[in-house]
């Protein structure tokens, strides 16, 4: 039997063992707390423990603190005789310091192995969606993505997409023909925000080696489970981006795991720090699809925890499937705050002990109002807790140290190195160049054997001394003279239907006079 995660003492005098019972952890959570009550050290201690279980863990670290889990925590460190004080209290007798195994993962490739899927895996869907494209946009896109696999053009990288809406662009009129109106105007909007993206960093993150998911739910020679940093600091100064990767690698688990029911502890456990940005102005389709990841993940062995400052970031759908829920102090400084302290308040089960509001808003830094999940799923009743401190290093690394377990990590020869292999960009690039060289032999067979239209063109030169324009095969001379013109210009008046009136009035009294 997988032993419980311990998460803090409880009730009176914190005496009571809060459990994370691992057979329940697969049921989603929230961690949800004002800035500064110990949101972090909670994820921390969570992902220490279920690495432990040799259960696999992906967090972001927005911060960047979250890299001291590579590290074991020290007696040096300020808090140690606080931490160990706090050990005591809440019965944590076998407390003691240790590191977790760690993969370090950056999508611009700085602090950690480099994180890059190809367009084709984004899919036009999430794509439209960082694009922020319209709805004419987005049809054109999915149109483009259509065409890359009716035609057997891999799309990799960006300027494999760049190039291919370039040549739906020029074969707009026979498409639109299949597929409706494709305007210029459209796939101009398109490559624009193609270029903004590009200019972002999207460049680095679209391409191969694409990452591998079994890279992530890997577990060491001892059965503990590795925990993965992705560095996500300077994503914060690009939402949209961040956001995107999160959900395309959220949907890529959902699709590629089997189905395992129930099992004893969870297969890989997901949390999302910063919750709130998956949701800011998210189309109501992406949150739809949050929330039926959500719903069904469960049933392949994966858990996901949102951690956010106030479980009103969450859309209530998908807050509704968060079984687990620690909540640590908010602060109800407007009237807004209120509201949201009432409804999360509303939320747990109630202790007859304490005001659940009241207990919001007064636990202290390190402190939380927890309801775990217990016997066939039901929530307990809500306990004030005092969490237990973590064993690894509380705060960042340093950046020697990081670069150290870089450089011995196993993964630096599958990701570091960039593979940029045929694609649609090069494919259609050898379409145009071997267009171009057609031409051009045309053009050279032309010249040198003349068809009979041109030989005809030849010898109408060379006897008549004078050039045939193109268009109308007329003749005409250096020497042609004002006078010349004219008699021209009359004879063609006289072709015309004034002419054939003056005739016919000429020879009528001509035959009149007669």
């Amino acid at each position: 039997m997988v032993n419980d995660i311990f998460i803090g003492g409880g009730g009176e005098n914190y005496s009571q063992k809060q459990n994370l019972n691992p057979k329940y952890a697969n049921r989603h959570g929230l961690i949800a707390g004002a800035t500064g009550t110990g949101k972090t050290v909670t994820l921390q201690i969570l992902a220490e423990n279920f690495s432990n279980l040799g259960v696999p863990v992906i967090l972001t670290d927005i911060k960047g603190d979250l890299s001291g889990l590579a590290k074991s925590g020290s007696p040096d460190h300020k808090l140690h005789d606080a931490f160990y004080s706090r050990a005591a209290q809440i019965g944590f007798d076998d407390y003691n310091y240790h590191n977790c195994p760690v993969t370090f993962w950056d999508l611009f490739g700085e602090q950690g192995h480099p994180v890059r899927t190809t367009v084709a895996e984004m899919g036009p869907l999430l794509l439209s969606r960082l694009l922020e494209l319209s709805e004419t946009q987005e049809g054109i896109l999915n149109i483009a993505f259509r065409l890359a696999d009716e035609q057997g053009m891999p799309l990799l990288d960006l300027k494999d997409l760049q190039a291919l809406l370039v040549w739906v662009g020029e074969n707009r009129a026979d498409l639109s023909l299949r597929y409706g109106n494709v305007s210029t105007a459209s796939i101009g909007a398109i490559q624009r925000r193609l270029l903004v993206l590009e200019n972002q960093g999207g460049n680095g993150f679209f391409g191969e080696p694409a990452l591998a998911l079994t890279d992530l739910m890997r577990t060491t020679a001892d059965g503990r489970g590795m925990v993965n940093i992705l560095a996500a600091d300077k994503l914060m100064a690009a939402p949209r981006l961040y956001s995107t990767f999160l959900l395309w690698l959220l949907s890529e688990l959902f699709e590629e795991l089997p189905e395992v029911g129930d099992p004893e502890k969870p297969r890989l456990v997901f949390f999302f720090d910063e919750a709130h940005l998956l949701f800011d102005d998210a189309p109501k389709v992406l949150i739809d699809k949050v929330e039926q990841v959500a719903r069904l993940i469960r049933s392949k062995g994966v858990g996901v925890y949102f951690i956010t400052q106030s479980p009103a970031d969450v859309p209530e759908d998908i807050l509704g499937q968060l079984g687990n829920r620690i909540q640590h102090a908010l602060r109800a400084f407007t009237a807004r705050d209120r509201r949201n302290l009432k409804l999360a308040a509303e939320t747990y089960r109630e202790n007859p002990a304490f005001s659940t509001e009241d207990a919001i808003r007064e636990v202290g830094v390190g402190e939380a109002v927890t309801s775990l999940l217990e016997k066939k799923g039901i929530p307990g009743v809500v306990q004030r807790t005092l969490i237990r401190p973590p064993s690894s290093q509380l705060g960042p690394i340093t950046q020697s140290e990081r670069a150290g377990i870089l450089s011995q990590s196993d993964l630096s020869s599958k990701y570091n190195t960039r593979i940029d292999r045929r694609s649609a960009f090069e494919i259609l690039q050898k379409r145009a160049g071997d267009a171009a060289k057609a031409a051009e032999k045309a053009e050279e067979q032309a010249e040198e054997d003349p068809s009979p239209v041109a030989r005809e063109f030849s010898t109408a030169r060379r006897y008549s001394g004078g050039r045939i324009g193109r268009s109308t095969s007329r003749s005409y001379r250096k020497q042609d003279t004002f006078a010349s013109a004219m008699s021209q210009a009359v004879i063609k008046e006289l072709k015309g239907t004034t002419g054939r009136r003056i005739v016919r009035g000429i020879l009528g009294g001509l035959f009149k006079g007669r």
